[in-house]
């Protein structure tokens, strides 16, 4: 059992790493994920997710595989498609779902042509799938900042945030807060979208945010409870895919997602909250 479940972090430096590097991002992932499902949002993740991918190509294409230039690329690319999007779909008749579509394709077919002219095969398919196995200090440290940063920032606008999400229009009335908040939290998503490029690249960087999220729906009826169990379902999904990339020889950013997936489909039949299994079981009846 040693050798299965603790000797590859005890013998291998890189495995420590992407397993610290794993745990950050599910810490600052998590309660993002969750605020996201909750605001209906999931697939603006997605599209977010691919909105990075030419700004880090540009910072890649300048600099080469320079960890500052690759982030600044993927925040100013990231912020500036949330802004286009929400300018078209306010002056124009175009729904903002179909805006962020549009964008989605343009970024992601943008950054796959920047990162070919410049870059091998084995580049795109790091931006693309991520190589979290390589981790090394200033991205760990990175990933830990944003984290940090992610966790202190919903701190403060949580009250407006979470109740934009329940009831915005009491929270237009009684406060302006709601807008301020919408756009820290649209910023947090971006930050911990390029905290999850460099370990899961910009395909995958997504799931560790959202599927998670999804898990603690099924488990936990409140928001503080869908948060623990989506950042421990980020945390479990990132241990157990690594054993099970370095036992089978997987790659080890998609081994994640699809363990955390696994999960998640466990959720959807036996979730006490909503699962498929107990709603087919008979129910108590309320007793006066």
């Amino acid at each position: 059992m040693y050798d299965l479940l603790i000797g590859p972090f005890v013998e291998f430096e890189f495995m420590r790493r992407a397993l610290a590097g794993a745990v950050a991002l599910s810490f600052g992932a998590g309660p993002v994920g969750v605020i996201l499902m909750l605001r209906r949002m999931s697939l603006v993740g997605d599209t977010m997710a691919h909105a990075i991918l030419p700004g880090a190509a540009l910072g890649f294409m300048v600099a080469g595989l320079d960890l500052f230039a690759m982030t600044l690329g993927g925040l100013l690319a990231g912020l500036t498609v949330a802004l286009l999007a929400g300018v078209v779909a306010r002056v124009t008749d175009l729904k903002e779902d179909a805006s962020l579509a549009a964008f989605f394709l343009m970024s992601l077919a943008l950054g796959v042509t920047i990162v070919s002219m410049r870059g091998s095969n084995v580049d795109l398919l790091n931006f693309l799938f991520g190589s979290v196995l390589a981790l090394d200090d200033p991205t760990l440290i990175l990933m830990a900042g944003i984290t940090t940063v992610s966790l202190g920032v919903l701190a403060v606008i949580w009250r407006p945030l979470v109740l934009d999400c329940v009831d915005p229009g009491f929270l237009r009335s009684v406060s302006r807060a709601g807008m301020p908040a919408y756009i820290a939290f649209l910023c947090l998503l971006v930050l911990n979208l390029v905290g999850g490029f460099h370990a899961l690249g910009t395909l995958l960087s997504v799931g560790i945010i959202i599927v998670p999220a999804t898990v603690g729906r099924f488990w936990a009826r409140e928001v503080t409870g869908m948060i623990m169990v989506a950042v421990a379902t980020g945390v479990a999904s990132g241990y157990v895919g690594l054993l099970v990339s370095f036992h089978s020889g997987a790659p080890s950013g998609p081994a994640i997602i699809l363990v955390a997936a696994s999960v998640y489909i466990v959720s959807v039949l036996f979730g006490p909250v909503g699962g498929v299994v107990p709603r087919l079981l008979p129910r108590r009846h309320l007793e006066a």
